[in-house]
């Protein structure tokens, strides 16, 4: 069966890219607000991801070294999910939902590239960005 929007399918990808890293971005600047807002800046695993989120996710919406920054945040939620949402062991009591979500996301953006519409097809267009 032919897909419905399959003549769509790289807009929708680089659509889904955008969204998907500027909602990893919000998390990680209030991540960041709640520290900075607090008034402790020790460095700890709020504060680490809440740059990791913010870095990344912002890389990935511009489409710039996109296949890095999202196995960067792959890693991130994988990691997240094991250590703080996994010791209840169900996505739903543990709330790793997103986390799980946001790892298969960015892995499949890390295997898929930049996408058409980005920085890293616009710098380096011999390069394979889709």
């Amino acid at each position: 069966m032919t897909p419905i929007l399959g003549k769509l399918a790289e807009p929708i990808y680089d659509l889904m890219r955008i969204v998907v890293g500027l909602m990893f971005a919000f998390d990680g600047v209030t991540k960041l607000r709640a520290v900075f807002g607090a008034g402790n800046m020790e460095f700890s695993r709020f504060l680490a991801a809440g740059i990791v989120e913010t870095v990344c996710g912002s890389l990935v919406v511009l489409g710039l070294f996109t296949s890095l920054a999202a196995l960067v945040a792959a890693a991130e939620m994988a990691v997240a999910y094991l250590w703080i949402h996994l010791p209840t062991f169900t996505p739903i009591l543990g709330r790793g939902k997103l986390a799980a979500l946001y790892c298969v996301a960015f892995l499949y953006i890390a295997a898929r590239g930049a996408g058409r519409f980005s920085l890293d097809k616009a710098l380096w267009p011999a390069a394979k960005a889709a």
